[in-house]
């Protein structure tokens, strides 16, 4: 008799409880939640997927939900999210005492939106913004609602313009242009706002970014700006910004047609000001019309908080300008969100006073560093390719000594990331080994270490990749690489063990409520177009 059959795991667990009578004990329906000690306090289960008929004890909601978010993963083993995940206990202290604070209410907070204007004016001045005393910008929920702005405001103007010289603005219509390795927030803008997205495809030889020569064959008069990224999701390369500017100009002098440069500098723009401030890539190209940033990310918030600045207020139309009358006072709007909490902008605040420029450096110095030592123990075991740059010397450098290690001057410029794969040597020798397992066996010991397809063209090549944040200290980085190296040894050793690595990597996915309420059916959404979706 085969012992093989489909088991409903609900069923079994609902068929092989105690058979209880008493009515304040758990029942046995899937759809609802049993509450933790619950024999303890005699109260009753409740439901999952609509309200209680009756509330339960605040110490109780908390202890059911503590104890379910209790089986998510360690934001500091988390190495796939650029996301900051720890402030200091001066900065939680601030947070509570602002978390019931709407931004929007200037009226009523008008201390926590001179903060906002602060937050502002310091970023214009790191930037080289003309004139940091009229910067114009505004905080975000974060980098993607950054980028809808500076989209939208160069939508506009290329609109303001094309009306101006009596052309249409609806044929062709308008586009945009960015590299395929765009993270896909950017394609977003162009899809909800109805713009073309002219993705640019990326090779080994571009560096896996955009290459400003192949995207100038995408550039035309109905070009509303060209999105430059200054460090790409995939591998942490910062795309050309200066090079990028400079085609343009010989465009426009040879067509009369100006193109703008939003640069998306949702991780880079916290790292290349302290790390490389010789390198333009900011405003002071007169090119880039408005920047964007997360202050979640490298700017070390909590998450709810990105940025956007532009030039001057001449790069934001006016007619994305919003003048409200509310609560007592003028106030003006251009974000797409009205209402939000302001404590993500006060913590950014702490941070840039707290920190100071010296602050953010030695952080950002410490995190390249970090990342430059598992780039190099990765490639000499021989067993990966490292395909970010940051552990390699400019040229002019023949050898790195003399205290050279610590002068990021010396190293080619982009983000604290190590994205790898396996060796083709590796792959030759055991072509039966997978590189997805790595991914699977690191979530085993509690690492999220992303495996995915690099942009189209190059999508057959699959990386992993570790985002160094500060909360990845030199200790935790010998015990990943300590894990890899044994994770890489044991598939090497026992490649005939197929099944039970597949086993194990769907013993690894988590099932969640949404795949039975309102989960959506496969082939809902459209065709994905190869930009980077995953978490950053």
């Amino acid at each position: 008799m085969s012992l093989s059959k489909h088991v409903n795991s609900e069923a079994l667990i609902r068929e092989s409880k105690d058979k209880k009578h008493h009515h304040h004990l758990a029942g046995t329906d899937p759809s609802k939640i049993t509450q933790p000690y619950h024999a303890r306090y005699g109260t009753a289960s409740i439901p999952k997927f609509c309200i209680p008929s009756k509330g339960i004890d605040a110490e109780e909601a908390y202890r059911l939900i503590h104890e379910e978010l209790s089986l998510d993963g360690s934001p500091t083993l988390n190495l796939a999210s650029f996301v900051n995940t720890w402030m200091p206990e001066p900065a939680d202290k601030l947070v509570m005492e602002n978390v019931s604070k709407n931004l929007v209410d200037q009226d009523e907070y008008p201390m926590t939106q001179n903060i906002h204007t602060r937050c502002i004016s310091i970023l214009a001045n790191l930037w080289h913004a003309p004139s940091t005393k009229k910067a114009v910008g505004t905080a975000t929920t974060g980098s993607s609602e950054a980028i809808q702005l500076g989209g939208l405001a160069m939508k506009r103007a290329w609109q303001e313009r094309r009306k101006a010289q009596g052309k249409s603005i609806h044929e062709p219509g308008p586009n945009i242009v960015m590299g395929a390795n765009a993270q896909v927030a950017l394609e977003k803008f162009a899809r909800y706002f109805e713009v073309e997205c002219r993705l640019v495809p990326v090779s080994v030889e571009s560096k896996y970014r955009l290459d400003p020569k192949k995207a100038m064959e995408y550039v035309d008069e109905n070009t509303i700006g060209v999105y430059v990224i200054l460090g790409s999701t995939y591998t942490g390369h910062y795309e050309p910004v200066q090079e990028m500017s400079e085609l343009l100009d010989d465009y426009e002098k040879k067509t009369g047609h100006s193109v703008p440069i939003h640069v998306d500098a949702a991780s880079g723009g916290f790292i290349a000001p302290f790390v490389h401030p010789k390198l333009v890539w900011d405003f002071r190209v007169p090119r880039v019309v408005s920047i964007n940033t997360s202050g979640h990310k490298y700017g070390l918030s909590y998450v709810g908080v990105g940025w956007v600045i532009w030039r001057t207020q001449d790069y934001l139309p006016k007619d994305l300008i919003f003048e409200l009358h509310y609560l007592g006072s003028v106030e003006y709007s251009f974000s797409l969100n009205f209402s939000r909490p302001a404590y993500p902008i006060i913590a950014q605040y702490f941070n840039l006073v707290h920190l100071g420029f010296a602050g953010y450096r030695a952080i950002a110095l410490a995190d390249l560093q970090n990342a430059r030592l598992l780039s190099r123990a990765l490639e000499r075991t021989e067993w990966y390719t490292v395909l970010s740059d940051i552990h390699r010397t400019k040229p002019g450098f023949h050898g790195i000594g003399g205290g050279d290690e610590d002068n990021a001057e010396v190293f080619l410029e982009g983000l604290p990331v190590v994205a790898f794969r396996f060796s083709d040597a590796l792959q030759q020798q055991y072509p039966e080994v997978q590189q997805k397992w790595i991914q699977t066996l690191l979530r085993a010991k509690g690492w999220i270490v992303p495996n995915y397809e690099l942009p189209p063209d190059l999508g057959n090549v699959q990386i992993l990749r570790v985002v160094v944040r500060e909360n990845l200290a030199e200790a935790l980085v010998d015990r990943l690489f300590a894990d890899i190296v044994e994770i890489t040894q044991n598939l090497i050793d026992r490649r005939s063990s197929v099944h039970a690595l597949e086993m194990l990597e769907r013993q690894h996915i988590v099932h969640t409520d949404h795949e039975v309420l309102g989960k959506m059916e496969e082939g809902s959404g459209s065709r994905s177009s190869g930009t980077y979706a995953k978490q950053c």
